[in-house]
């Protein structure tokens, strides 16, 4: 059949607008699955969405959340048997690695130029020591230290502590106005190791000592470690009534619910405590030396990174998500959205709360100990510490059997201890 002049002008007209619609960006949709343990920021998360959308509207993603105590089993499940989420949340450190080793996360770090202006600290969490390769883009750093009732201090006259008598004296001040002190109870190992993060760098040296027991120069015996768990023993009095029965949400509740002056935590609570009471003004400071002239420290960590399922049929995609979630745009309204620490260079802070959290960052900041440093083996360095740490606190153990439980734990895998 012979086409017309006009029929052959018509469809070259046609073939021109379908080649020019494809060059100038349309692409076909494509639904990108995100799992996450994050059930409290879903709707966070529909909102950073919506926000890439607006860039890529033919990228659909589909947020996942699961219980934070099941994530881990289901994701690790569901990659061996070669499936799992495109886009995946990570937990850092020892989280993360084996996910790396086992093949399931593509490298990062030659594809996302962005992450060459991320602090070298920070892309650790997100690194496999074995090859250097980052594996996830970092997301949120968090740290742990004393979160106050600043209309609690108001009404016992008191003013953030210098020294740590000081400290145990509006403890005691607090307890006899009918106040709970701290909020911290020992049902839940976890929180116990938040409680070490809080208080114990101060007494170990911070940096220092990090370093010295990393290299393997000293071990867990060594007294600075001793000390640091004797000024934990010491606010005991100062905790709620049969504190080992008290359990993670019983210490949010009292503290947002202005029961208690003071809470051990992380800075992960401000966005949870805004919600839960969004009249509660909140104070932090780091848990004070002996003297007010002696250095002060406390933990920080970076917490999660989003990567990339080995597995996906979209990499292109999840490539686009993930550059992202690189750029100060994303960091910024991270953020502000969630009142945390984004670790994106260069981003805005609103929130006072956390700027001075910033500015306390480069001279007293110290990496979480166990976090970092010793959850590559088994047993863990965390599991150890919270075990041991339970049994000190319950009178099951003394401390010098729970650190002698640390030690020999620790030195079954980790080689420095072992030369």
């Amino acid at each position: 059949m012979r086409l017309t002049k006009k029929t052959f002008v018509v469809s070259m007209m046609v073939l021109a607008l379908t080649l020019l619609l494809v060059s100038s960006g349309m692409a076909e949709n494509v639904k990108l699955t995100f799992w996450s343990w994050r059930t409290e920021d879903v709707e966070a998360y529909e909102q950073f969405i919506s926000e890439f959308n607006q860039i890529h509207p033919h990228i659909e993603i589909e947020f996942i959340p699961y219980r934070n105590t099941e994530y881990n089993t289901i994701l690790a499940t569901s990659l061996q048997g070669g499936a799992g989420p495109d886009i995946i949340h990570l937990r850092t450190y020892g989280g993360m690695e084996p996910l790396a080793q086992a093949g399931y996360l593509v490298p990062l770090d030659d594809k996302i130029e962005a992450l060459q202006d991320f602090r070298s600290d920070v892309l650790l969490g997100a690194t496999l020591r074995e090859d250097g390769r980052v594996y996830g883009v970092p997301v949120v750093e968090q740290t742990v230290l004393v979160l106050y009732n600043k209309a609690i201090f108001r009404d016992l006259g008191v003013e953030e502590p210098q020294t740590w008598d000081e400290l145990v004296a509006i403890a005691a001040k607090a307890k006899a106005a009918g106040y709970i002190p701290f909020a911290n109870g020992s049902k839940e190992g976890w929180t116990l190791e938040t409680f070490f993060g809080a208080v114990a760098p101060t007494f170990y040296g911070g940096g220092s000592f990090f370093d010295e027991i990393t290299s393997g120069q000293v071990d867990f015996t060594d007294s600075r470690f001793r000390s640091a768990i004797e000024k934990m023993l010491e606010l005991r009095p100062y905790l709620p009534d049969d504190y080992v029965g008290v359990g993670y949400t019983d210490m949010q509740m009292m503290f947002a619910q202005e029961m208690a002056a003071m809470f051990l935590a992380g800075s992960y609570e401000f966005g949870t405590f805004a919600q839960m009471n969004p009249d509660l003004e909140i104070g932090v400071f780091i848990v004070p030396n002996l003297e007010a002239n002696q250095d002060k420290y406390f933990s920080m960590y970076v917490d999660a990174s989003y990567g990339m399922n080995a597995n996906t049929k979209h990499p292109e995609e999840v490539l686009e998500f993930l550059k992202w979630t690189a750029t100060k745009e994303f960091g910024t309204l991270y953020a502000n959205t969630l009142q945390v620490l984004s670790v994106v260079p260069g981003i805005e802070i609103s929130d006072p709360l956390l700027q001075k959290i910033v500015s306390l960052l480069g001279d007293h900041a110290t990496s979480y100990l166990m976090l970092t440093a010793f959850r590559y083996g088994t047993p863990s360095g965390s599991t150890l510490l919270q075990n041991e740490l339970q049994g000190v606190f319950g009178d099951t153990i003394t401390l010098d059997q729970a650190i002698e439980n640390i030690q020999t734990g620790l030195e079954s895998w980790y080689e420095p201890f072992n030369k």
